[in-house]
């Protein structure tokens, strides 16, 4: 029952986390963004205590249940090692710990966020994987079926689907989130959780954690006739028949083993353990202690069910006030400074807190957010106004970061954040290039920073008050030279207010 139930709640929330980086209506991300926000490595981040409280607690009490209920990469780690055929069931065995590579990776990991390269970091970095993989391999192929259906819709005369915009926002990020989800699906049908034991730095501190847990697997040796089934279904490959021990480090709390015991030789138990992998003794009474055990794992789950919530399907139109179509054949300008979005706070904060999982990206409606493929900043998103630009009434990638790269702001506040400046280019301006009258970049400006004053050939130019502009990328986006735009909004290291 205990395994059913942990199944059943790890469904829930994965089929929830998943939605919110493939529905481009918008919809989930209000009722279930705060599933990202209790991860692990972006509570840390976000320095978003209670839940790091939380997290620690409930490691302590039931060892990892994080890793098979809320981390969304290790239920696809399940979802890829579950037995196809008869053939595959029962293939894992007992292994010995690798301490050198779990915490030589870990050690690694920690000195990359410390000196700030966490773009190089979040490619270990669980729920950043697990974000690039659906956002640049999954959410693509529903997009594709969600524009079959519009097709067949439009076909048919009705208005039930409407076709979206399908399109590589970065290469280098789809290289990347494509090389993690072979090198992921490879582990896990090889190894179980070989990938979560060995690479994944957030396991390897809650298998820290874990060997002090009150509530865990115990093996009663007197009902075990070292049969080994426990150990062949283990995913984890933590359970030493011959000694008839398990490593807590390693466990992660699937209960498939008590499920699999054809003996009832193993169960959830409060013991004190002597060491990471010796065996606790079993309890005095073997009933009494199942049914105490029972009844705080049913607590645990029947609260974390609750938090979850019940899954609500939702449609929304898309939200696209006002503007042009996007521009054809425009080329990017080259930024000093590339431009983050109000809520960053500075380039420096939110290039060392951004675990680049894409869901910023995926949740702006109007195409401004992509990956970025610089270097020292690779896949971190960046703002570009080639597809759209940044309304002043959305606040959307604000409201659903988990790792507080960016802070949440209101719809007011936003209106007053600088996080660039336009810039003029003359030669490239119509008046000068073509003779033309022109006045886009004023007219679209929501904040009146930009005034047209004359120019060559009795044209008008625009001039830019940079004490007004915030960066909003409205001049850019209208702006109809080409291939480069006459003004462009060059980003600032620090945001500043009005």
């Amino acid at each position: 029952m205990l395994r059913k139930i942990r199944i059943v709640l790890a469904a829930v929330v994965f089929v929830c986390i998943s939605l919110l980086f493939l529905d481009f209506t918008g919809a989930w991300s209000p009722k279930f963004s705060f599933l990202a926000g209790i991860q692990a490595l972006e509570a840390v981040l976000a320095l978003n205590l209670l839940v790091i409280i939380a997290l620690v607690l409930v490691t302590l009490l039931f060892g990892r249940v994080y890793c098979s209920v809320i981390c969304p990469l290790g239920i696809l780690q399940d979802i890829i090692s579950a037995p196809g055929s008869r053939k595959h069931r029962n293939r894992f065995s007992y292994k010995k710990e690798l301490p050198i590579v779990r915490y030589g990776i870990l050690g690694v990991f920690i000195l990359l966020i410390i000196l700030g390269f966490t773009s190089i970091a979040a490619l270990i970095a669980p729920y950043g994987a697990f974000g690039r993989i659906m956002s640049e391999l999954f959410a693509p192929l529903y997009g594709w079926c969600n524009n079959l259906l519009a097709a067949i819709s439009e076909h048919s005369g009705s208005v039930t689907f409407y076709p979206v915009q399908v399109a590589v926002r970065s290469l280098p990020t789809l290289i990347v989130a494509a090389v993690s989800f072979v090198v992921i699906f490879a582990f896990a049908r090889i190894g179980g959780r070989l990938w979560c034991n060995t690479v994944c730095p957030v396991g390897t501190v809650l298998g820290l954690l874990s060997r002090f847990a009150i509530f865990k697997p115990v093996i009663n040796e007197s009902k075990c006739i070292s049969c080994g089934i426990c150990a062949r279904g283990c995913k984890s490959s933590c359970i030493n028949p011959k000694e008839h021990s398990i490593d807590y480090s390693r466990c992660v709390m699937c209960m498939d083993c008590i499920d699999n015991c054809t003996h009832g030789a193993i169960s959830i138990a409060a013991a004190p353990c002597k060491s990471c992998k010796t065996r606790p003794e079993p309890a005095a009474n073997d009933e009494a202690g199942d049914s105490s055990a029972d009844g705080g794992r049913r607590a645990f789950i029947t609260g974390a069910l609750l938090a979850a919530g019940a899954v609500t399907l939702k449609a929304q139109k898309k939200d696209a006030d006002g503007g042009l179509a996007a521009l054809q054949d425009k080329k990017k300008p080259r930024r000093e400074v590339p431009l983050k979005p109000a809520g960053a706070q500075s380039l420096r904060h939110f290039s060392s807190s951004c675990v680049a999982c894409q869901l910023c990206v995926t949740e702006c409606p109007f195409g401004v957010l992509s990956p970025s493929t610089s270097l020292d900043t690779l896949m971190q998103p960046e703002m570009n106004f080639e597809k759209g630009f940044c309304r002043t009434s959305c606040n959307r990638c604000s409201q659903v970061c988990p790792a507080g790269a960016i802070k949440p702001v209101t719809v007011e506040e936003k209106t007053s954040i600088r996080i660039g400046h336009a810039v003029v280019i003359p030669d490239n301006c119509l008046p000068a290039s073509q003779g033309q009258s022109c006045g886009n970049c004023s007219r679209h400006c929501p904040t009146g920073a930009i005034t047209m004053v004359d120019g060559p050939m009795d044209k008008k130019i625009p001039a830019v008050n940079t004490e007004l502009c915030i960066g909003c990328g409205s001049c850019e986006y209208h702006c109809p030279a080409r291939p480069y735009p006459a003004i462009y909004v060059e980003g600032h290291l620090i945001h500043n207010q009005i």
